[in-house]
């Protein structure tokens, strides 16, 4: 006689019971309460300091205004006299300009420190410490130190190196096809520091079993750079790439205290251009037209950055 066995009936801990059927009472039972009371005074601060700003220069930007008269509402108007400024144009190029020197120069300039800092042996917290130091130095201070290095005379500092060879003098920034390299060498020099001790952190991570193998397998100092460093630093990679591009997009100090835009405009950028449209005028700035600028400036970037991670998706991850 062949006897029915039965599975035994499938228990379901409350616990689990819970998990599928939250309700207010088991998300204020695990602490979810708490955690919003912890969490409130920072998005308080987060939303006075950062998001109620964005909402004001939104609001702003369909707004005839200069901060001193009452505001009109204008709808797109100030969009549409940016957009027929041709002055607008003038600072995208050579934003797009500084943009394009400081990835070609200021972009691989930081990694190939990191990775010759990272093969030394000995003081490599000195050289460090020196690579980082001009991240310390006030940026101010730094762009006054460099004009004064710039100075087009010939007992200018540079000048005065370039005489040693017989070279120069030059006009570094009164000359506009030199004046924006120029802009460049030195954000690229104020800049590197923070993105050399990104990399020499994400170095570190590196198996040391992948350059062994390399070793093993005779390769050279540029082979194991290229099959085995860069392989494993594509995400942080992917990260500063974007990094660069959003800054050097917002790029205003350096053209705001070296050159003021000139010469001839050729160092105008578009954050500059914001601050000209705000500030230029003593008796009020066109503060509509600047926030407009400003929303236009945003969405571009966000619409890039969102292009750039989606594309490179995959590539982080593989």
């Amino acid at each position: 006689m062949v006897t029915e066995t039965r599975p035994a009936p499938l228990v379901v801990s409350p616990r689990i019971q819970g998990r599928s059927r939250r309700t207010p009472l088991t998300w204020v039972r695990g602490g979810g309460l708490s955690t919003l009371v912890f969490l409130l005074p920072l998005l308080l601060v987060f939303g006075i300091f950062s998001w109620i700003p964005i909402g004001r220069a939104v609001l702003m930007s369909f707004q005839e205004t200069n901060l001193v008269t009452p505001s009109t509402f204008v709808g797109l108007q100030n969009f549409k006299d940016v957009l027929a400024d041709p002055l607008l144009w003038t600072a995208v190029k050579n934003t797009l300009y500084f943009a394009l020197l400081a990835l070609l120069f200021g972009y691989p300039v930081p990694l190939v420190a990191a990775v010759v800092m990272s093969e030394v042996r000995r003081f490599k917290g000195l050289y460090s410490a020196l690579a980082y130091l001009p991240v310390v130095i006030p940026p101010v201070v730094a762009v006054l130190l460099w004009k004064f290095f710039y100075d087009a005379g010939p007992t200018g500092v540079f000048n005065t190196i370039l005489g040693t060879v017989g070279l120069g003098p030059v006009s570094w920034l009164q000359d506009s096809g030199s004046a924006m390299p120029a802009l460049v060498l030195e954000a690229t020099w104020a800049a590197a520091g923070g993105t050399v001790i990104i990399y020499l952190a994400a170095l570190t991570g590196v198996s040391t079993d992948l350059y062994e193998a390399a070793e093993i397998d005779r390769a050279s100092i540029w082979r194991k750079i290229w099959h085995v460093t860069l392989p494993q630093l594509r995400g942080v990679l992917l990260i500063t790439f974007i990094l660069q591009i959003v800054g050097t997009s917002q790029v205003f100090l350096e053209p705001f205290l070296f050159t003021g835009g000139g010469p001839a405009n050729s160092t105008t950028t578009i954050l500059l251009l914001i601050y000209d449209y705000a500030f230029a005028n003593s008796l009020g700035g066109e503060y509509g037209a600047a926030t407009a600028l400003s929303i236009m400036l945003a969405v571009v970037l966000g619409i890039l950055s969102a292009i750039y991670f989606r594309l490179t998706r995959s590539w982080s991850k593989s």
